[in-house]
């Protein structure tokens, strides 16, 4: 293994959006078992030092891996076609209009009800999207495609969260 090697090849995965999520945990602790640096305390303190590293550059690979929203997003950067959201914020016209729904409903959402209502919306349009992008990379290999749905991804997270900061409001 290379230091520099892409996440897949380090946890020895294929480099698609589909994984075993177990698989992923498994080889995680697999490598921080190889890796610790405890196992090199005879070695020397340069030893440690390296095995360090190589914990931490497993520990990112592993936050990367496991997490369906930043796998995507890694693949998308490694296939040429990186998200840039900061700057990047095109979003074909179907999703701004239900965007714009989704806030008149969170603006008039009075009840627990209401907002559990659309919080449900929220999680079954989140499966449509990474439905959508397991088939742009997976099967099509449209990078750009696909990178244009994890920004509208990253976009109902962000909005996920302001409902159930509302839904936590109304429990106080």
């Amino acid at each position: 293994m290379n230091i520099g090697d892409d996440d897949f090849i380090l946890f020895g995965l294929p480099q698609r959006f589909a994984q075993d999520r177990a698989a992923i945990d498994a080889r995680w602790k697999e490598l921080q078992r190889e890796a610790h640096p405890d196992r090199f305390s005879a070695q020397g303190a340069a030893a440690q030092r390296v095995a360090m590293q190589w914990s931490v550059r497993i520990n990112e690979a592993y936050q990367r891996l496991k997490d369906p929203l930043k796998r995507a997003a890694y693949l998308c950067e490694l296939r040429g076609a990186p998200i840039d959201a900061e700057r990047n914020t095109a979003m074909p016209p179907a999703f701004l209009m239900q965007q714009m729904e989704w806030r008149e409903a969170l603006d008039e959402a009075h009840t627990a009800a209401e907002l559990e209502g659309l919080d449900d919306r929220l999680h079954q349009a989140r499966s449509r999207v990474f439905d959508e992008v397991e088939r742009l990379l997976d099967r099509e290999g449209d990078a750009a495609a696909a990178a244009q749905r994890v920004r509208a991804l990253m976009f109902i997270q962000r909005f996920a969260h302001d409902v159930e900061a509302r839904i936590d409001q109304l429990g106080q």
